[in-house]
C-alpha cells in the first residue's frame, strides 16, 4: 500500500465528518470507551505516531504525540488530515526495505500505510456511528487493508470487504464467523508471516 491509500482513507473520513463539524463530538461512540472527538483524535495521533515510528527504526522512539484536549471539531479534522499527509509523504519517501517500530511487528512502509488506513477507516466509522452517520469506503481499499494486515481472514467470494474489515477489527458480528474480541494485525512484511493466526 502507498501514501495515496492513506490520503484516500483520510479523504473519506473528511468527507463523512466535515458536514457534522457543528455537531456535539463529546457524545460517546456506541460500544467503545471513546467519544467522537476522542476517536478522531486517536486516528490523527496514529498517523503521526506511524510517521515517526517509520523513520525511527525498529526501536521504540521517545516521542510523545498528542492533540490538545480542548481542540475544536474543526481542529481535530484538520489534524487528522495533516497527520495523514505527513505519513503519506513519509511512506512514499521511505526505501521499501525501511523497517519501523510497532508492538505488532516491525512494519515496512507498506505496513505503516495499511495500519494507518485501518485506523482511519475503522475509527472514521466509529466517529460516524457516534454521530448517526454512514461511512463506507470503496471495496478496493478495504480489500487491500484486509489482505495486508489480516491475511488469515481472507474474505469469501461475495463478502463485502468493508464488513469483513469491520468484523476483523471487532466492530461487528458476521454470520458464520466467530466474534473478534482479541484481534491484532500483521504489520511486518507479508513475506514474514508464518501462516498462523496470531
Amino acid at each position: 500500500m502507498t501514501g495515496d491509500d492513506v490520503l484516500a482513507a483520510a479523504e473519506l473520513c473528511g468527507a463523512v465528518l466535515e458536514p457534522a463539524l457543528a455537531a456535539d463530538w463529546s457524545v460517546p461512540v456506541p460500544g467503545l470507551d471513546f467519544t467522537v472527538a476522542g476517536v478522531v483524535a486517536h486516528a490523527a495521533n496514529a498517523a503521526l505516531w506511524y510517521c515517526v515510528d517509520l523513520w525511527s527504526g525498529r526501536a521504540d522512539a521517545a516521542f510523545e504525540v498528542s492533540l490538545r484536549a480542548d481542540a475544536s471539531n474543526e481542529a481535530l479534522l484538520t489534524s487528522l488530515r495533516a497527520g495523514s499527509r505527513a505519513l503519506a509523504a513519509g511512506v512514499d519517501a521511505a526505501p521499501a526495505d525501511t523497517r519501523g517500530f510497532h508492538p505488532f511487528g516491525s512494519p515496512d512502509p507498506d505496513g505503516f500505510a495499511a495500519m494507518a488506513c485501518d485506523e482511519l477507516l475503522v475509527h472514521g466509522d466509529d466517529a460516524a456511528r457516534g454521530l448517526g452517520l454512514a461511512c463506507a469506503p470503496d471495496a478496493r481499499l478495504a480489500s487491500a487493508v484486509m489482505a495486508r494486515l489480516f491475511p488469515w481472514h481472507a474474505p469469501d467470494p461475495g463478502d463485502d470487504p468493508w464488513q469483513v474489515l469491520l468484523w476483523a477489527n471487532g466492530r461487528i458480528d458476521l454470520e458464520g464467523r466467530p466474534r473478534q474480541t482479541r484481534w491484532r494485525w500483521h504489520g511486518a512484511p507479508l513475506s514474514e508471516w508464518d501462516g498462523a493466526v496470531p
